[in-house]
C-alpha cells in the first residue's frame, strides 16, 4: 500500500479514537520530552500531549497536560491548564486556566482566564473571558467580552455582547449587542438583541432595544435637576444660564399658540403599557400642527413626543401676562377708587359748605312781646 495512504489513514484513526475517547491522555509527541523551547520559538512544558501535534506552527506556548495538544500549523497562542487550548488549531488564542477554551478548534483571537472560560468555543473569534466558566457555552459567537464568575454562561451563538458581573446575562442564548454591568444583571435577556442593564441585580427583560437601571426610581435628589434624553442616545440637562444662550428675547405673542392645543386622556398600547394605567397629555401629531418646535423627533424625523418642558415655560408666559393684566386693572381701580374718594370728599366738604351758608342765611327769629 501507498506510504501516504498509510500515513492518511493512521491520521483518520488516531482522530477518531480522539473523538470516541475524549480527553484521554496521549503519549508524548515533541523530542526531546517537553523541557522549553523548541523550533519556531514554541514552548512546551508540563506533561503528556502537551503541543502533541505540532509540526510548522511557530512562537507557542503550551504548559500543562495536553495543552494546544491537537495544533499543527497555528501561531502565536498561549495556553496555560491542562487541556487549555487542547482542541486549537487556529492562532492568537490565550487561553489560562483548566479546560480554558479545550474545544476551540478554528476561533482565533479568543482570551480566555478561567476555570473551563469558553470551553465550548469551536469557531467563535474575538472573545474574551475572564472569570470561573465565563463564556461556558459560547461556540460560534464571536466580539464577546464577559468578565466574573459564570458570565455570559449560556451564550452559544450571540455575538458583541460585553457583561462586567458575575451570574450576568447567564441564559442569554443568541441575543447581540447586549451590555450588562453589575453582578446578577441581565438575566431575564435570552435572545433580544441591544438591551443595556446596569445595577446589580437589574434583570431587565427580553426586549430588544431596551435599557434599565438600577437604584434610581424612588430616590431623591431634591437640588437637582430633571435628565433628557436626545434621539442618539445622549443623556444630558438642560441648561437655562444665559452663558448658554443666544438670540434671546421676550417670548411676547409666541405662548398663544397654547389655546389651540387639545389636552386629551389617554391609554398607551398594551406592548408599551400592560397596565393600561390612564394618562394626561397630549397628541404629538396635532402639536406639530400648532407648532413644529413643541415636538421632539426620532432618528428617522419622525414625530416622537412633545417638549412639555417648552410648553411649560409658555404657560408661564400666559400667566405672567394675565397675571400684568390684572396688576394694571387692580391699579386702575385703585388710581379710579382714590380719585373718587378725592371727589367724594370735595363734595362733602362743600355740602357742608352751602349746608353753613344756609343756616347762616337764616333769618333770625322774631320776639314777640304780648302786652
Amino acid at each position: 500500500m501507498n506510504p501516504l495512504i498509510q500515513q492518511k489513514k493512521a491520521t483518520l484513526l488516531i482522530l477518531v479514537a480522539l473523538f470516541c475517547f475524549g480527553f484521554l491522555p496521549r503519549a508524548q509527541a515533541v523530542s526531546p520530552p517537553p523541557d522549553g523551547a523548541y523550533f519556531g520559538a514554541n514552548t512546551a512544558e508540563g506533561g503528556t500531549g502537551t503541543l502533541f501535534s505540532l509540526t510548522t506552527g511557530n512562537n507557542n506556548t503550551a504548559l500543562g497536560s495536553q495543552a494546544l495538544f491537537s495544533l499543527t500549523t497555528g501561531s502565536q497562542n498561549t495556553a496555560t491548564g491542562a487541556q487549555a487550548l487542547r482542541s486549537n488549531t487556529a492562532g492568537q488564542n490565550t487561553a489560562d486556566g483548566f479546560q480554558a477554551l479545550a474545544l476551540n478548534t478554528t476561533g482565533f483571537g479568543n482570551t480566555a482566564a478561567g476555570w473551563r472560560a469558553l470551553v465550548a468555543n469551536t469557531t467563535g473569534l474575538h472573545n474574551t473571558a475572564d472569570g470561573f466558566s465565563a463564556l461556558l457555552r459560547n461556540t460560534m459567537g464571536s466580539h464577546n467580552t464577559a468578565s466574573g464568575d459564570d458570565a455570559l454562561s449560556g451564550n452559544t451563538t450571540g455575538s458583541f455582547n460585553t457583561v462586567d458581573g458575575a451570574h450576568s446575562l447567564v441564559v442569554n442564548s443568541t441575543g447581540n449587542g447586549n451590555t450588562v454591568l453589575g453582578f446578577g444583571a441581565g438575566n431575564s435577556v435570552t435572545t433580544a438583541n441591544s438591551v443595556i442593564c446596569i445595577g446589580a441585580n437589574v434583570a431587565g427583560a427580553n426586549v430588544s432595544d431596551s435599557c434599565y437601571i438600577g437604584s434610581i426610581f424612588g430616590q431623591m435628589a431634591p437640588s437637582g435637576t430633571l435628565v433628557s434624553i436626545n434621539a442618539n442616545g445622549k443623556l444630558g440637562t438642560t441648561p437655562s444660564a444665559r452663558r448658554f444662550k443666544e438670540e434671546i428675547k421676550p417670548m411676547d405673542r409666541a405662548s398663544e399658540a397654547l389655546f389651540a392645543l387639545k389636552p386629551v386622556t389617554f391609554r398607551y398600547k398594551k406592548e408599551i403599557d400592560p397596565t393600561a394605567t390612564s394618562q394626561f397629555g397630549l397628541v404629538a401629531e396635532d402639536v406639530e400642527v400648532v407648532n413644529p418646535d413643541l415636538v421632539v423627533r426620532d432618528k428617522d424625523g419622525k414625530v416622537n413626543t412633545v417638549r412639555y418642558d417648552a410648553v411649560n415655560a409658555m404657560l408661564l408666559n400666559e400667566f405672567l401676562k394675565e397675571h400684568r393684566k390684572v396688576e394694571q386693572l387692580t391699579k386702575d381701580f385703585e388710581s379710579k377708587l382714590v380719585e373718587q374718594q378725592k371727589q367724594i370728599k370735595a363734595l362733602t366738604e362743600g355740602l357742608q359748605k352751602v349746608s353753613a351758608q344756609l343756616e347762616a342765611s337764616k333769618p333770625a327769629p322774631q320776639v314777640v312781646n304780648n302786652p
